[in-house]
């Protein structure tokens, strides 16, 4: 049995689709079961919880060999660090009291800093905290900036006629989409062949500056002279609290991920390899970003 969290997500609905097709049995929890029920027309078995509660959680994992493990968002807390730290250990707790074999963490770049990372640090105290148990093996998977956030600039770019968000301009930083992120999760939960406790970087095809991603989506989209302003800490948290998008909390978090990107702390951790480096490139993701800003 494989417990799938955060399945109606990305990057858990396609791990739980692939290893339903392989034949395993998968346990898909969500909070909603509206949007599980894809997975239970292909014979997942459904649980519907929130994994704040900690009784849930613990019930969830009965009998499982092997779980993905993630903290799903929760972007109007008020204290995010914290919603991060009781999700991360109700899973541990129900890993460790289940006697689960295999469990791979949905992680982040950044994650190693432990603190420092802003919305990262929750994971890297997950991380942390499942180091420490001896008779699970565990992934630390560390994927960077999933390509789909920038399904967030639509909204600047059709109101101010630019792209914007506090990274430097210039910085070039490793960008991944989530369904490679998926097959990466993939690779491991379904041999179940990896020992201890390891990382594992997901990288993308190469690394990337917001001013190439600006050209490369103004060209898709039909606006060739695209450009990417950096905009300062400042002005990017008015803006993502003001759209209701985040909670200002959470925006100050975010900021203080992209400060240590900005700074190089976030970014010191990982080597590009063929093994951490996947297929999707910013110019496939392009044609997706298009579709969708045609269609907002």
């Amino acid at each position: 049995m494989y417990v799938i969290t955060g399945a109606s997500g990305n990057i858990g609905n396609i791990l739980s689709m692939e290893l339903l097709a392989k034949g395993k049995k998968v346990r898909a929890i969500a909070r909603h079961a509206d949007k599980l029920q894809s997975l239970a027309d292909k014979g997942a078995e459904i649980a519907i919880g929130d994994l704040t509660d900690l009784s849930f959680v613990k019930h969830a994992f009965v009998g499982a060999t092997a779980a993905y493990c993630m903290i799903p968002p929760s972007v109007h807390s008020d204290d995010f660090y914290k919603y991060q730290r009781e999700v991360a250990d109700n899973l541990f707790e129900a890993v460790r009291d289940n006697h689960i074999l295999y469990v791979v963490l949905l992680s982040s770049i950044g994650a190693h800093l432990r603190t420092g990372g802003g919305v990262v640090d929750g994971l890297g105290y997950m991380e942390e905290k499942f180091s420490t148990l001896k008779q699970t093996n565990v992934v630390n998977l560390r994927p960077s900036f999933f390509m789909e956030n920038l399904f967030g600039q639509i909204g600047t770019i059709k109101q101010m006629g630019v792209a914007g968000s506090p990274l430097k301009g210039d910085l070039k930083v490793p960008m991944v989409a989530v369904k490679d992120i998926a097959q990466m999760a993939l690779s491991y939960l379904d041999g179940l062949k990896f020992r201890g406790n390891v990382t594992q970087f997901v990288l993308g095809a190469r690394d990337v500056s917001y001013n190439e991603v600006a050209t490369v989506l103004g060209k898709a989209i039909g606006k060739p002279d695209l450009k990417y302003i950096q905009f300062s800490y400042e002005d990017a948290k008015k803006a993502m609290v003001n759209s209701g998008f985040v909670s200002a909390n959470v925006a100050g978090l975010y900021n203080g991920l992209s400060e240590a990107m900005n700074n190089g702390s976030a970014l010191n951790a990982h080597k590009r390899t063929p093994e951490n480096t996947t297929k999707t490139d910013i110019e496939e993701f392009a044609r997706s970003f298009a579709h969708v800003y045609q269609m907002s």
